[in-house]
């Protein structure tokens, strides 16, 4: 199968992919699905040795289309030959080893930048490239703990909590893509690669955005808020007749707002009457909206709170999340016909563009599928690639 480009806007960006798991996998599926020719490079041995799941899987599945693959042993001189070949031709290479892995491997950016100036290399680790704690594994949940999110996360009193999803792997694998889009850009004007670096360590503690600064500027420590906002009152969660909702209350206007829609005294409560009042009293203040709130079902609540501009809405869980009719409409569930599963669904890309548009145009390749094809590509002959089989280097 020749490449077939998601999207025309990188469609003349070769990427080699090196990534496993998650991270890495995530900030290549942002260069795929906008149409980067991307050669997944994988062991001969990689189903045995597991991926972080089977490529059936839907974790999987939804990780790795758009996207060729080949096989290749960059352990044997010849298989570290034919990855040369590819690096002297290619525009990115995206890797997630430990850092110490590609210098031993002999495939680190200084030794491909001497064959392709033009290079851009980009790293993902779990806590930097060097530094007294470069060496350490990386694991998203530790990234969470380490980075401070789960001191901020879960029920005051109630001890640490990491967040539903893989936070910190996610968002390093976004800010990479990032961070090699900008050195294309850059690429434009001097005509050099270079070496792009990122960690699920700086990607959670750049996550924590204003509750960093609120020690940054201010030296005070967040403390765990549970369902409320730290410093948005009130905001949380709040039961109805019929089960939960979301309230958000933002600002001294939306809050006189939201207290003349009912028709109780103790909304003039003088410990309400501001911001900082509303924070100190906020358990009392939730009391008071929640004995009003459990009264009608939470569908009434949303369409009366928002017809009034006071923001409300439902707690989905996932599978009412892509019953609803807005997430259908913005695509953000996409058809894929899978080489292992059929027709199925995978998330979309959240970005939308007047001109161009992200897809999914191919689903995950087979372990190897690709690999004839690509080494023909550039210039490797049939016997060649024959004996490259012979040898074990791909």
């Amino acid at each position: 199968m020749p490449f077939a480009p998601a999207s025309d806007i990188l469609a003349e960006y070769t990427v080699l992919d090196l990534t496993r798991v998650r991270s890495g996998p995530t900030c290549i599926r942002q260069l795929a699905d906008w149409g980067a020719n991307v050669i997944k490079i994988e062991d001969p041995e990689s189903d045995k040795v597991g991926l972080g799941g089977p490529r059936s899987g839907s974790d999987f599945q939804n990780l790795h289309r758009n996207k060729r693959s080949i096989t290749l042993n960059l352990k044997s001189p010849q298989g570290k030959e034919v990855f040369l070949a590819l690096a002297a031709r290619a525009d990115v290479i995206v890797e997630n080893y430990r850092p110490d892995v590609k210098k031993r491997l002999g495939i680190d950016y200084d030794a491909v930048s001497k064959i392709n100036p033009r290079i851009v290399y980009a790293s993902i680790s779990g806590f930097g490239q060097d530094g007294p704690l470069a060496k350490r594994p990386g694991f998203d949940q530790i990234a969470q703990g380490m980075g401070g999110l789960m001191s901020i996360t879960g029920e005051p009193g109630k001890g640490p909590m990491r967040v539903g999803i893989p936070i910190a792997d996610l968002t390093a694998g976004v800010f990479c893509s990032q961070g090699i889009l900008l050195a294309l850009m850059e690429r434009q004007k001097s005509g050099k690669g270079q070496w792009v670096q990122t960690s699920l360590l700086q990607a959670q503690v750049f996550m924590l955005d204003f509750q960093a600064t609120r020690w940054l500027m201010d030296k005070e420590v967040p403390p765990q808020a549970g369902n409320d906002h730290p410093t948005s009152i009130p905001t949380g969660v709040f039961k109805t007749s019929d089960g939960y909702i979301n309230i958000a209350v933002a600002g001294q206007k939306m809050w006189e707002k939201f207290a003349s829609l009912f028709d109780d005294a103790g909304f003039k409560d003088p410990d309400f009457a501001d911001s900082k009042g509303r924070s100190k009293n906020r358990a009392k203040l939730n009391a008071l909206i929640e004995k009003h709130t459990v009264k009608k079902p939470a569908a009434y609540w949303i369409e009366h709170l928002n017809a009034h501009g006071c923001p409300a809405g439902e707690i989905n869980s996932i599978d009412q999340v892509f019953g609803l009719e807005q997430v259908r409409h913005l695509g953000l569930a996409q058809p894929m016909n899978s080489q292992e599963r059929g027709a199925t669904e995978v998330l979309g890309q959240p970005i939308l563009m007047s001109r161009s548009k992200a897809s999914v145009k191919v689903p995950p390749p087979t372990l190897g599928q690709h690999t004839d094809e690509v080494l023909s590509e550039i210039g490797y002959e049939p016997d060649t690639i024959k004996e490259l089989r012979k040898s074990g280097a791909v």
